[in-house]
């Protein structure tokens, strides 16, 4: 592009001052009003830059020299860091991120949903924010003739051996790289999913961090797993954490990581954890919170935006395995959860009668059908309760929410951007945002939660 269009040109060098940071983690400075992204920038700084990209009204630039430093810029713990696409913050001080996020929850807020006279408290943080995430999903390849398991590449699929990931819990690592060993021992290929040829495509661990049990998972592409006995037999000698050895099968030329066929190698079908007081059946395909004690923290918070007595009626539109629908029914008087996911429900199910709950009710549908169902059966909720993916809420759901009319609404988001925007139209149907907190769910990473809460108008 020429530099009659933009002020800046490809490949030539600038002066910059970085401004602010993306949503993704990359520093943003400005050149005559021109935004250029910079990866592993912070705002504050002042340094050279080399154009790699140009577009139509934004451009890409790399790091080639910093002369002011922020206060907030840290040597990154991770030695491959720069190269792994897991972490966007690890070069930002812990307290600096936290910063960031509430920046960005409050600018978005604004931005989107016409947000401006809100309460965003500050984002909670955590004591310890790293060896938190209780689940690693690793892809397998080969190099130089034997196994490699580790992350990929930023931007690429190239995968980067590695013998540990600092937000993992140690455990994870010590597992992960076992299996991987064993497997190469006893002849197991790793899948190329260029040619489609080779059988162990990911090898996942899943872990308790309460009951400290253990799940090793290998994902294959062919249902027969050479030496299977023997590999079954060395997995399980590793550590006496580890309750269940499973397969799953995913023969499908597809980039999703999960088969529909799993089966039990050895042990059990579930490994068990819990989030408080309550208990969680585990399976290879349960969606279950990868942090559990902030997970416990963002839902010790919908419960207290909730404010319960004991006499409410709570819908939880996505409830997923049940785990806020189980949190509310400690004080509600009965909660109705509806998740979409068959599974998902079945998982509630079980995890309702593990706690010996008998004040939910779980159902399979689309939130937008299966409310207004609900509603048409007399059910009135008092709180209603949404946790949605990234995408954001339903329209249909929103519109439902706004005809029902129940008193309040707890949005669990981990989008501000699609909070923001659902918020918007919840405030013009007839409900007031009071309050928003922000909780850090995964350091070092550029993802944040919030609960918002909203009130009917009339009843603030």
């Amino acid at each position: 592009m020429s530099k009659g269009i933009t002020p800046i040109e490809k490949n030539e060098l600038y002066q910059v001052t970085f401004q602010d940071l993306t949503h993704d983690g990359a520093g943003v400075a400005k050149v005559e009003g021109f935004p250029i992204f910079v990866a592993g920038a912070l705002p504050g700084e002042k340094g050279t830059i080399k154009i790699v990209k140009v577009k139509k009204g934004y451009a890409f630039g790399r790091l080639m020299e910093l002369e002011t430093r922020s206060d907030d810029r840290v040597e990154p713990a991770c030695p491959i860091y720069k190269h792994c696409g897991g972490c966007q913050l690890q070069h930002m001080s812990y307290e600096g991120q936290l910063e960031a996020k509430h920046k960005q929850v409050v600018e978005v807020l604004a931005r989107i949903g016409q947000i401006q006279d809100v309460p965003v408290h500050p984002v909670m943080g955590m004591d310890e924010p790293w060896r938190y995430r209780n689940k690693a999903q690793v892809p397998v390849g080969e190099q130089e003739g034997g196994l490699v398991a580790g992350f990929y590449q930023q931007r690429s699929h190239d995968i980067i051996d590695m013998e540990e990931c600092l937000i993992q819990e140690q455990i994870n690592d010590d597992l992960v790289q076992a299996a991987k060993r064993i497997c190469d021992t006893h002849g197991v290929r790793a899948y190329n999913e260029e040619r489609h040829s080779g059988n162990l495509r990911h090898i996942m661990v899943r872990y308790g961090q309460v009951t400290g049990e253990a799940m090793v998972v290998l994902v294959t592409k062919e249902d027969k797993l050479p030496n299977q006995d023997q590999i079954v037999d060395e997995i399980r000698k590793i550590s006496p954490s580890i309750k269940s050895i499973v397969q799953n099968v995913n023969s499908k030329k597809t980039n999703v990581i999960m088969g529909d066929h799993t089966k039990v190698l050895w042990g059990e079908e579930y490994i068990y954890d819990y989030i408080g007081d309550i208990k969680f059946a585990i399976s290879a395909r349960s969606f279950y919170q990868v942090n559990p004690k902030q997970t416990k923290v963002l839902y010790d918070q919908a419960l207290k935006y909730a404010e319960l007595n004991g006499s409410e009626t709570v819908i939880d539109a996505y409830c997923g395995i049940g785990t806020i629908s189980l949190f509310l029914a400690q004080k509600a008087k009965h909660v109705y959860g509806v998740e979409i996911v068959p599974e998902a429900i079945s998982d509630a199910k079980r995890n309702a009668k593990i706690n010996s709950m008998q004040n939910v009710e779980f159902a399979v549908g689309e939130a937008e059908k299966v409310i207004p169902w609900w509603y048409a059966q007399g059910v009135r909720a008092d709180v209603l309760v949404v946790d949605p993916p990234r995408k954001g809420c339903d329209e249909a759901l929103l519109q439902t929410i706004i005809k029902m009319k129940p008193k309040k609404v707890v949005y669990v988001s981990c989008n501000p951007a699609t909070l923001a925007r659902d918020l918007r139209v919840l405030e013009d149907g007839g409900y007031k945002t009071t309050e928003v907190q922000p909780v850090d769910m995964f350091p070092h990473t550029t993802h944040v939660e919030c609960v918002a809460l909203l009130k009917l108008k009339g009843h603030e």
